[in-house]
């Protein structure tokens, strides 16, 4: 009988811990399949922070490394100047890498540090109990803007994938979406992208994947989808903001 689908060999056995409906599951699979299909499993080293994919570490099929809040970049780049030869990436959430850790996802661009970043942006802290992030929209509830957030208080939600462009250090910069089937396979694509200039040693690369929150949004799995394509996607547009050559 043909095999027509496998579980990656970059992932584990482990039960992951996700809520019901919440897409990290999904960037992981993206992630292993990459990491299997470019034959890298046995010289990758992932950073994970403190956050929704605080356990990465049970669930990825590779050398994993425990950080600081909103520092995996500057670990990262200490791996991989101490091991040039490895692959190394971070995987971050918007209230890690937008907030606590913006100075080092900044200067990890702008040194241009051969490392790559899976930046996961579902607009709002996860794990720590639902508080506004930098990449919370206009309007929308946190248990920190219970009336919702407002310009005047808090500024304009944070663009990061536009931000990081701008330096010239950061060789490959796309948004991608988990939403749909379609979107999936586009994420996949960036992530493989991502990995091979690393590969190529060519400087910094980082995908930004739009994610959903079922539990801290207050909706069904179903539900926060939608509103992710009815909210999130207009204000964060999907696309390539920068590839090598570029010059910005």
């Amino acid at each position: 009988m043909a095999i027509v689908a496998q579980k990656s060999k970059g992932l584990t056995d482990k039960e992951t811990h996700y809520c019901p409906g919440c897409t990290h599951g999904i960037i992981h699979k993206l992630v292993a399949e990459v990491l299997e299909e470019l034959d890298v499993l046995g010289e990758t080293i992932g950073v994970a922070p403190v956050g929704c994919s605080v356990l990465a570490y049970d669930y990825f099929n590779c050398d994993m490394h425990e950080a600081s809040h909103g520092r995996a970049p500057a670990v990262a780049t200490g791996i991989k100047r101490v091991m040039p030869d490895k692959v190394v990436f971070t995987y971050q959430g918007d209230g890690d890498l937008a907030s606590i850790g913006t100075a080092e996802i900044v200067h990890v661009a702008h040194r241009g540090e051969k490392i790559t970043t899976i930046f996961v942006n579902n607009a709002i802290y996860g794990m720590t109990g639902g508080q506004m992030a930098p990449t919370t929209l206009i309007g929308q509830r946190a248990t920190t803007a219970p009336l919702g957030r407002t310009v005047e208080h808090s500024g304009m939600p944070l663009r990061v994938s536009e931000m990081l462009a701008t330096i010239t250090g950061a060789v490959f910069v796309e948004r991608v979406s988990v939403d749909t089937p379609a979107n999936i396979r586009k994420a996949k694509k960036a992530i493989k992208e991502a990995f091979q200039c690393q590969l190529e040693g060519k400087g910094f690369s980082i995908v930004e994947v739009l994610s959903t929150c079922p539990t801290n949004w207050g909706m069904t799995p179903i539900d926060s989808l939608k509103w992710l394509q009815d909210n999130l996607i207009p204000y964060y547009p999907l696309g390539n903001f920068r590839k090598p050559g570029e010059v910005k």
